[in-house]
């Protein structure tokens, strides 16, 4: 078993700023392109660089892109967001295809969260002050002494009435008003 859950940060899972609730904000603030114009490893970077890098700045006004070649050294991407972290991607022998894959994977994610020890899986920035929800909260305080098997607490609180019960209750309705009308015939005589 390995030990290196020990060594990362750890923290909750979380949306920056609740983005994504209003309009949408890219986190890659900006992308540093790093490679050598004569190394072989470099050719993947070299190769998007002159077919796709132009329409990747188009279609992202709001990332900065930044293409720095330096001699003698293996191609990198670094990725600068908006919360201050830093992504660092060597790229060595990769194909053209691979380093789209991984521009696109640091334009979509937000920082260094996929080295995150997660604690919990949800987390909320504002806890309820009335305690957790359970399935006795709004019930009346009338069922607390009730003693269980209960016809009438089987019966589900919100169903529709039966048509028989529907008529049931219309019979009763009209009996008592036929026994009101007898009663005060009775009265007048």
């Amino acid at each position: 078993m390995s030990n290196s859950h020990l060594f990362l940060k750890s923290g909750f899972p979380r949306a920056p700023l609740q983005n994504g609730l209003g309009r949408y904000v890219c986190q890659l603030q900006r992308i540093t392109l790093k490679f050598c114009k004569n190394n072989g490893s470099s050719k993947g970077m070299r190769d998007f660089i002159e077919n796709h890098l132009v329409d990747f700045a188009k279609e992202n006004p709001g990332i900065v892109v930044y293409v720095k070649p330096r001699r003698h050294r293996t191609p990198v991407l670094v990725g600068e967001y908006l919360n201050g972290d830093r992504e660092w991607l060597s790229c060595r022998n990769s194909t053209q295809e691979d380093i789209t894959k991984w521009v696109d994977l640091l334009r979509t994610q937000n920082g260094s969260s996929s080295s995150l020890r997660l604690r919990k899986m949800w987390h909320t920035d504002v806890p309820s002050i009335q305690g957790p929800w359970t399935p006795f909260l709004l019930r009346s305080p009338e069922t607390h002494g009730q003693e269980y098997p209960s016809v009438e607490a089987s019966k589900p609180l919100d169903a529709p009435q039966t048509a028989t019960e529907k008529l049931i209750e219309l019979f009763r309705q009209q009996k008592q008003l036929g026994d009101e009308d007898v009663l005060s015939q009775k009265r007048a005589e």
